[in-house]
């Protein structure tokens, strides 16, 4: 199977989000220096939903987004809105109770807003389950629910509650973008922050805010230490296939991981996820979920997302000082954690609210796992270093040019793509995605399309090779 991706049926599969398969968006670039009371940077739901609580509060509100609004991780999300979130609750122990309220706030605020707001995203109540091969753990997550006034059902190998939804993501914010610049939102797209400090400097422009929201997944300007020291990065491969069963219930399972859910006459189906400091060959990657995928149905779109994993299984969401403000560490519950985000960053910019369970400068675990995240980083930027070229690669070559460390990537039409083979982050040596064809960041998760322009952080500079 280490092929599959490049035959024919490969070809035939597009290498997106399927969220993304109508995607139609009026761009506005930044094209002035500006002045503002709130600067949100990131265009996923984390943003707006922040953007969405701050409409008519007298406040001049602006977002701005390297690429295109919703087309980062939330586009890459499978888009459940639950709170079964595998055996979490376990997890958190005195901590379950206050995390369940707050999930459930965040399902009541994206329910209610679609209906205020008329939103046809395609909402759809479903049934979550999470499937575990022990019978105990199950029982044990079953009690604890149970024991909050939830009514779970535990049936063979799973556990399962009625009151989840699935949505299309895409739908919702770009709902949500009319919405706010009705309501004289400020939004800005293919505009990348580059630097933030008294201003905020983009690639041409400034920027004078009063608060800052970093609502930008991996929270790459005043956050040092985020990665490894208190979570790492997990990368996930995820398919759309042709499946006309459409069945009432998205589930979770994590032995292995596994998760689907339906939309429409699609069944969308993850595996495979893993630190992104190993694993490097995506071909053998998505080979594997194709394997898996296929004896579903034809698989249609293929992709991966990356999810901030946190050392305590909380997302970090609060004030860092008191003009940052950050959202971040959904622990792959985006669609519930981004929204309770932009909620409670609204309540902190309006009320100067305080959220202890979430804040940034709470004490995060610190355990051996940490440690193994803290060797796995070292081992990924080592590796990498040594080892430029790899077997696996059929088109790409890593070597020099004048003194430059270079990546070169020849097409199907024997067209070269160079970029620079050093992430502007850190410095790591990065890899080639032959599958997405991107430019891949081992360390710390940055990704550069084909011709070096960036699409992920936390790097903020793209690496095109400029002739000397």
């Amino acid at each position: 199977m280490t092929d599959i991706i490049h035959n024919n049926i490969g070809d035939r599969m597009k290498k997106q989000s399927i969220w993304m398969n109508e995607y139609k968006n009026k761009i506005n670039k930044l094209n002035k220096d500006i002045e503002c009371d709130v600067l949100i940077i990131g265009g996923g739901i984390t943003g707006l939903t922040t953007a969405y609580h701050l409409m008519n509060k007298n406040l001049k509100v602006v977002i701005v987004e390297k690429n295109q609004i919703g087309c980062g991780t939330t586009a890459k999300s499978t888009a459940k809105i639950t709170y079964l979130q595998d055996l979490i609750y376990t997890k958190l122990k005195d901590k379950a109770l206050p995390y369940l309220k707050y999930q459930l706030e965040a399902i009541n605020t994206i329910t209610k807003t679609i209906e205020k707001e008329n939103i046809d995203c395609d909402l759809e109540k479903v049934e979550s389950r999470v499937i575990n091969k022990n019978k105990d753990k199950l029982i044990k997550e079953k009690n604890i629910l149970e024991s909050f006034g939830i009514n779970v059902k535990l049936i063979n190998n799973y556990i399962k509650v009625d009151n989840t939804y699935v949505f299309h993501p895409i739908k919702y914010l770009l709902k949500l973008k009319e919405i706010l610049l009705k309501n004289n939102i400020e939004i800005y797209e293919k505009t990348n922050v580059i630097k933030i400090h008294d201003l905020i400097y983009t690639d041409k422009y400034k920027i004078k805010a009063k608060k800052i929201v970093l609502a930008c997944h991996y929270p790459f300007f005043l956050f040092p230490l985020l990665t490894p020291i208190h979570c790492y990065l997990e990368r996930s491969y995820i398919c759309s296939i042709k499946n006309k069963t459409n069945q009432n219930f998205s589930l979770i399972s994590n032995n292995p991981v596994i998760s689907m859910r339906y939309y429409k006459d699609n069944l969308i189906y993850l595996i495979g996820s893993h630190n992104i400091n190993n694993k490097y060959n995506e071909t053998k990657n998505f080979d594997k979920l194709i394997k898996q995928a296929s004896k579903f149905g034809k698989i249609e779109y293929i992709w991966s997302n990356h999810d901030i994993i946190t050392n305590d299984n909380l997302p970090i969401i609060g004030k860092i000082n008191n003009r940052l403000l950050i959202g971040t560490g959904y622990n792959t519950w985006g669609m519930t954690n981004g929204t309770l985000a932009g909620k409670i960053l609204s309540e902190i910019i309006l009320n100067d609210k305080y959220y202890e369970l979430f804040d940034p400068k709470r004490n995060l675990i610190f355990n051996i796992n940490n440690l193994a995240n803290i060797l796995s980083t070292s081992k990924a930027y080592i590796e990498n270093k040594i080892i430029l070229n790899k077997k696996w690669n059929k088109n790409v070559i890593f070597t020099k040019i004048n003194d430059d460390s270079v990546g070169i990537y020849i097409d199907n039409n024997k067209k070269k793509h160079i970029v620079y083979n050093k992430c502007p982050h850190l410095g790591c040596n990065l890899l080639f995605n032959d599958v997405e064809l991107t430019w891949d960041c081992p360390c710390h998760g940055s990704r550069f399309d084909i011709d070096g322009n960036c699409i992920m952080g936390p790097s903020c500079h793209n690496i095109k090779y400029k002739k000397q």
